[in-house]
Order: C-alpha cells, then structure tokens, then sequence
C-alpha cells in the first residue's frame, strides 16, 4: 500500500484532495497532519470517520519532533504540503503567522522529509517525492495581456504571497544542494465544496443568500484564473505520479474571469434557484468598497508544461464549477454553520490596521 504524508490535509484544498484520492485509489493510506486553526474543519473529513486508510493527526508543521515521529513511524513514499496560512487579507493585518507557518513550518518539514530519505535504500530514494502545493501569487501582478510561466521571475506583492515565495525558495534550495526529489506545483484561485468563506466565491454565496452587502473590492475588474478544486486534485497527483524530480508545474483552469464577473455569476445562479418575491436580483446587493492595499490586478496561467508532461488537462469550465459550487453550499446548511461559529463572521479583513 502506498502511504502519503499530507499536511494540511483538514483545509480546503488539502481535504478535497484527502477525500477523493482515497476515493479513487483503494492501494492508498493517508496520514493527515493538520493544526487544525480557524480554516481547518474536521467536519470536512467526517466522510472517512471509519476509513482505516485514514490517519488524522492533530498537531503542526513547526513541531520537529511530531513530524520526525510520523516519518519515522509511517515511512511515507511521499509528503504533500498543503499546511499553509493562505488568505491575503489576514497576512496584511497579521503577516507574522504567515511567516511561521509558510516559511518556518515548511522548512522543518523539509528537514524531517530529507532525514527520512538520507535513511531510505537508493531505489527509495529515487521514488520518493516532497510536492510542494504553492500558488500563481508568487509571480506578482500581470497587465492586460501575457501568462505567467514556469520561468517568469518571482515578484511577490503581499506578505502571504511573499512568505510563499520563500518556501518555494527552500523547496528549491533543499533539491539543488542535497539532492532530495521535490515537486512544486503553482496554482491560480482554486474553488468549490469546503471553502472556508471569507474567500470571494463561498462570501458571496453566503452574503447573498442572506441578502446582506456583497462587497467588491474596488472597481471589481481584478482578473484572476479560476481553477476547480478537483481539477486542481487531479493534477497534483499527476504531478507526483509524472513530474520531474526538481521541476516547476503550473496549474491553471484556463478560466479567466473579473471579480465582477464572478460575482454577477453567482447572484444570476442564486436568483434561479432561490428567487426573492419582493427583492428581485440579488445584483443590487453589490458594494463597491475601498480597495485591498497593494492588490494586483490580473493573475493568469499558462499551464502547457504540465499538460505536456502529464495526462491532465483541465475537466471543469468555470460555469459549470460554479454552479456545482453553488449547489454545494445550498446543500450543506450544516457545515456552513458549524464553519461560521467560530471566529469569523463576514467582517471585511485586509486593512492593514494591525499591522
């Protein structure tokens, strides 16, 4: 049985990508390390609460001892790194907690992930893999046309676009000097079931259905390319089955859309499934709000080297997704309110009031 090491593997990106690849593969076990803060949710994993190939572990990233325990104790053929503070706007009020996850916590899991393979017989060695899950906002901001490739110079814009930049960095550093096979993969916005939300998509599903404010930041004509979160599962485990020890793969959905356009899409969807008798469209709910500081204009990826490398290309159009998206918060009332009891609630973030 092949036996990964997942961190992070209670948030987002890194639960949907627990959930179906034990789905897919009855020859995998998965130990999943997460911490467990504000956006990790074990109601997310409840579907596996019986599943023996399933190992949750509560603990952090940082904790040299717990990680070298797991190593030691499971014998990984792969560690996948999802743990991460993630949203833009919390590292602008609190860029310290990005800095100890994204930077620190990646190290040691890189130090522990390089003990274990100095111990692993030569064929071992050769098959093991560290996949590195980053995302496109290393890159920094585009104009109104290009992609950002593979080669394109780093130029982070924000501190947690900074401090994943550095962990590529070490990602990078620990292949060239000693030699241990790592994989990074750069992804665009990933979205759909268990997104925690205070990101745009989940928000303004939320907001609208509860015919609150629908905030959008400035002129709301940011471009981002927005990637499914299977899509984006699936080309992962691609990667770590096809990729190229030491190599670089963007993950993209060739899905570019205006924050604006998102938005309008998701209140059209609403609309059709939930109709108000006296409000009309949910568009009137827009508000335009002072924009995030330092925010970047359009973010776009090109994803040919992957695509070339790999049998994966990109299954889930971005309509589609969103209505699979929608369903899914409608259809789960249950998580989205045990998500919402906790420390946030909606409120705007990203002012950089405290620093």
């Amino acid at each position: 049985m092949r036996i990964l090491l997942v961190t992070g593997g209670a948030g987002f990106i890194g639960g949907n990508y627990v959930l179906r690849s034990l789905s897919q593969d009855d020859d995998l076990r998965i130990i999943n390390l997460d911490a467990l803060t504000y956006a990790g949710n074990l109601d997310t994993l409840d579907p596996l609460r019986d599943n023996d190939r399933h190992v949750f572990v509560h603990g952090d990233i940082g904790d040299a001892e717990l990680v070298a325990g797991l190593v030691d104790k499971y014998q990984p053929d792969a560690i996948v790194n999802f743990a991460a503070e993630s949203h833009v706007d919390r590292s602008i009020d609190g860029p310290g907690a990005f800095i100890q996850t994204n930077v620190v916590g990646t190290l040691n899991l890189l130090q522990c992930a390089l003990d274990h393979w100095k111990t692993l017989p030569e064929a071992s060695q050769a098959s093991f893999r560290f996949l590195h899950v980053s995302t496109d906002e290393v890159y920094g901001s585009l104009g109104d046309s290009g992609e950002f490739l593979e080669t394109t110079a780093y130029a982070p814009n924000s501190p947690y676009a900074a401090s994943k930049a550095s962990s590529d960095h070490l990602v990078r550093a620990f292949n060239h000097t000693y030699g241990m096979p790592t994989l990074t993969t750069n992804c665009s916005n990933n979205y759909g079931p268990y997104q925690f939300p205070e990101k745009l998509i989940p928000l303004i599903i939320l907001n609208a259905l509860a015919l609150k404010p629908l905030p959008v930041y400035g002129d709301g004509l940011q471009v981002r390319d927005w990637l499914f979160v299977n899509d984006h599962v699936d080309a992962i485990n691609a990667v770590l089955a096809q990729g190229e020890s030491g190599e670089v793969y963007n993950v993209g959905g060739l899905s570019e859309r205006t924050n604006l356009q998102v938005v309008h899409a998701i209140c059209d969807a609403l609309d059709g499934r939930q109709p108000h008798a006296t409000f009309g469209s949910r568009r009137q709910l827009i508000k335009h709000v002072t924009d995030r500081p330092g925010h970047d204009r359009r973010y776009a990826i090109d994803c040919n080297k992957l695509m070339v490398a790999t049998s994966w290309q990109p299954s889930v159009d971005f309509e589609t997704g969103l209505q699979r998206t929608v369903d899914w918060y409608l259809a789960n009332n249950a998580w989205v309110d045990r998500v919402r009891d906790g420390s946030y609630q909606g409120e705007r973030l990203g002012l950089g009031d405290t620093p």
